[in-house]
């Protein structure tokens, strides 16, 4: 990217002001535009400066289009990163510009409160459902604590979280990973996800639409995987663990939260799962064929339906543990 670009597309107020707000959380066209107090063809074309100098990049969600400054650990650029660290240091020496900023993020308080009423009422109206279903297998606290101690102390470095639903995976690991991608193929779960999320850095987890069985990103990206409660929809599972095998990085890990096979057949119909369950030889030989080295499986009971947590080591020279543990 040409210095001058930069230059210009840093030249107008109103372009400075998007910056020091995408700096604080993503935000989509039509909320930039509430919180300047402009139209949203003006405001689009601010962004389609920003984002063609290289300062920012847009990606789209059904009918809207989120903004992100290119600054994350992942996509960031050695200048996005110096005219962040120059705008903050503006934001401190320039009382006016730091008023306006001030003023900017007052308004955002708006827009997490719209984005928070929106997920209740999406809950609302599925809250029987997914009770119900709840009701059948191990309490998520159980689950969540084991997966934490299945994937030890250590940092997880880049995490995909695909199938993200509600965010909490997401959420659950954001302090113990650098970023954090969080994927789901519904629009409505994105924006569940995102009123979850939106108190956490913008540069620590970036939201993305696409679907298990073609990941949107390139090879080897990431040093952890999830699939929390999702592989059971899928109707080819072995394609989507190849999928996620992809963009693993060597040594990497992937953890799989699901079912142990069961004969529950309504689920199917009631929550269109494709799969009932898997049992641990399947689960074994898909992830090793997808190149991982399968570890122990966790069991968890305490329902009708056991969760099982099954581990994997991408291009890992350790040897597969036979013993299963289990949970009550």
């Amino acid at each position: 990217m040409r210095t001058e670009t930069i230059i210009r597309a840093l030249a107008d107020p109103t372009r400075l002001r998007i910056m020091r707000l995408i700096g604080v959380m993503e935000l989509a066209v039509g909320e930039l535009a509430q919180v300047l107090g402009q139209s949203q063809p003006r405001v689009s074309r601010h962004v389609g400066i920003l984002c063609d100098a290289g300062l920012s990049e847009r990606h789209r969600e059904g009918s809207w289009v989120f903004l992100r400054a290119s600054t994350g650990r992942e996509r960031g650029s050695p200048i996005g990163e110096a005219v962040a660290h120059l705008l903050a240091i503006a934001e401190r020496e320039d009382e006016a510009f730091a008023k306006v900023c001030d003023d900017d993020r007052k308004h955002l308080a708006a827009i997490r409160a719209t984005r928070e009423e929106n997920a209740a009422s999406f809950f609302a109206a599925h809250a029987e459902d997914w009770d119900q279903l709840r009701s059948l297998h191990s309490p998520d606290q159980m689950v969540e604590e084991r997966l934490v101690e299945a994937l030890g102390d250590q940092g997880l470095g880049n995490v995909l979280d695909i199938g993200t639903g509600t965010g909490r995976m997401a959420e659950l690991f954001a302090p113990r990973a650098d970023t954090i991608v969080a994927l789901d193929k519904s629009l409505d779960m994105l924006r569940v996800a995102r009123a979850k999320l939106q108190h956490l850095p913008a540069d620590a987890v970036e939201l993305v639409q696409g679907d298990f069985g073609a990941l949107p990103f390139g090879p080897e990206r990431f040093d952890t995987v999830l699939l929390h409660q999702v592989l059971h929809f899928a109707q080819d599972p072995a394609a989507a663990l190849i999928e996620a095998a992809r963009v693993t990085r060597p040594s990497g890990r992937i953890a799989i939260i699901d079912f142990a096979g069961h004969a529950r057949e309504e689920l199917r119909d009631r929550y269109a799962h494709a799969r009932l369950g898997f049992t641990d030889g399947a689960m074994a030989s898909m992830l090793s064929d997808a190149g991982y080295k399968p570890l122990p499986p966790i069991a968890l009971k305490g329902g009708e339906l056991v969760v099982k947590i099954w581990l994997g080591l991408r291009g890992a020279g350790l040897e597969p543990v036979e013993t299963e543990k289990s949970y009550s």
